[in-house]
């Protein structure tokens, strides 16, 4: 294993898989890294028992021994599988972008596959259901809080069909994490040149006030294109979210779970509503 950075995509196989591809190649063509296609293989534990000791046992044994050969043939079906599933992925990407890219398989649990890549890691992408939510909100899926949790890198959150971004909006609270992603958009060069917003519900007290006028100066003065917008909505999620879709925005960049999960129990997540949300894809910052 090189200790070259790269993007890494995690992929399933479900319908999102070209999707965290597309932008997976987008992201890694901006920063001119490889990508790293990553499938987890988690092969439940077989259900059988322990029988050892029940009555009957010697009439049992054959069947035993079926079982464990069922458990077998699953392993090497889902282990063929797993492979021809980042082979195609490696060659979708090829053929659409000019990209390196590298394929990995590991079994187990997502989140330790992903730190075992740690100090290559430059950015994840991962995908959300889409087109198959049910009333307005989408299935997240429990891994995304997981992984956001832990990563202190950037994570892309996507699940439609790939198109080139053009402008983006950084989700602004003047909070700790919110100066954070701004700083990590100042400082990296992959929404450079693209039209960016950045965006405040309510928080009219003054101190608010000047964080967003030096997180804006912050942004030009790396020499990107931004613009501030102060918003007097006072439910942060249906201000961003409309905001968004009035200026068709492509992305969205927004600090990750700034409360605790005790917390977020009683007073809900920011980050969580907005993923749950919009089909947009979705840069988190820790």
């Amino acid at each position: 294993m090189t200790t070259q950075q790269h993007i890494l995509a995690c992929i399933d196989g479900s319908a999102v898989t070209e999707s965290v591809c597309d932008y997976a190649a987008w992201y890694a063509s901006r920063l001119g890294l490889p990508v790293a296609l990553l499938n987890v293989i988690d092969v439940p534990a077989s259900t059988r028992r322990d029988l050892s000791g029940a009555i009957g046992i010697n009439s049992r044994q054959v069947l035993l021994e079926e079982l464990t050969q069922l458990d077998e043939q699953r392993a090497k079906v889902v282990n063929s599988y797993s492979t021809a599933l980042v082979q195609d992925a490696k060659s979708y990407i090829e053929s659409h972008f000019d990209v390196d890219v590298g394929t990995y398989q590991r079994h187990g649990k997502l989140l330790p596959a992903i730190e075992h890549f740690h100090t290559q890691n430059r950015a994840i992408v991962m995908g959300r259901r889409g087109e198959d939510h049910k009333g307005s909100r989408i299935n997240i899926g429990s891994q995304i809080e997981t992984v956001a949790r832990a990563s202190s890198i950037p994570i892309l959150i996507c699940s439609e069909a790939f198109t080139t971004p053009t402008s983006y909006m950084i989700a602004f609270d003047a909070s700790k994490i919110a100066i954070t992603a701004t700083q990590m958009v100042a400082r990296s060069y992959l929404l450079k040149g693209l039209q960016g917003h950045i965006v405040m519900v309510g928080h009219h007290d003054e101190l608010s006030k000047q964080s967003l006028a030096a997180a804006v100066a912050e942004l030009m003065s790396a020499g990107f294109m931004i613009k501030a917008h102060h918003l007097p909505e006072t439910d942060a999620v249906d201000g961003l979210l409309t905001f968004q879709a009035d200026n068709n925005i492509d992305i969205i960049v927004i600090g990750a779970y700034g409360r605790s999960k005790w917390q977020q129990l009683f007073l809900g997540s920011t980050t969580t509503e907005i993923i749950a949300s919009t089909l947009s894809p979705v840069i988190l910052v820790r």
